[in-house]
């Protein structure tokens, strides 16, 4: 039976055909793994069903993902956790271990959410926001001693002096003429 997903609608069925195919029957269209690993990450739940049997296949579709994901070089997966869950295949502490897992993923998110928020809060307020502020105050200052100084003093100075001299050699020319 499928699960429905976090906000309380069905998930999204997806058939897989002979030729290795999957379509979407919510939007009813072809996609691929790397469309499913988005979805996975969106939070967006789905089933994956053979076209043929109607077995429910996802289970293998999510290991084929994280195969992808790890040959790709994006391993997540470290070789000694990977051997220590191999080794916990056919142990009678077998069915435990995707509870536990589930469980220990579940408190990891919430810890990794809780602590992006409290770095970003200190990083705001408190002792790093104060180095964080002296640090871009630094670089401005930096980087506005390589700016070229404001030279309007004495090029207003050469514009006045040159615009006397035209003003003279007009007076001579008028005078001449």
């Amino acid at each position: 039976m499928a699960k429905t997903a976090n906000d309380g609608t069905k998930p999204v069925i997806i058939k897989k055909y002979a030729n290795r195919r999957l379509y979407n029957t919510h939007t009813s269209s072809y996609i691929t793994l790397d469309d499913l690993a988005k979805m996975t990450r969106e939070g967006r739940e789905f089933q994956v069903l053979d076209a043929k049997s109607n077995e429910d296949i996802t289970h293998s579709v999510l290991t084929q993902i994280i195969m992808d994901e790890e040959g790709r070089g994006q391993t997540m997966l470290p070789a000694g956790f990977l051997r220590q869950l191999i080794s916990m295949y056919g142990d009678s502490m077998q069915a435990m271990v995707p509870g536990y897992l589930e469980a220990s993923m579940d408190a990891f998110r919430k810890n990794h959410s809780k602590f992006r928020e409290a770095l970003e809060g200190a990083i705001a307020s408190g002792p790093f926001g104060e180095i964080a502020k002296r640090n871009l105050e630094m670089f401005e200052a930096a980087a506005s001693a390589f700016r070229p100084k404001p030279l309007r003093d004495k090029k207003d100075d050469e514009i006045a002096a040159l615009k006397a001299q035209l003003a003279e050699l007009q007076a001579k020319i008028e005078k001449l003429g």
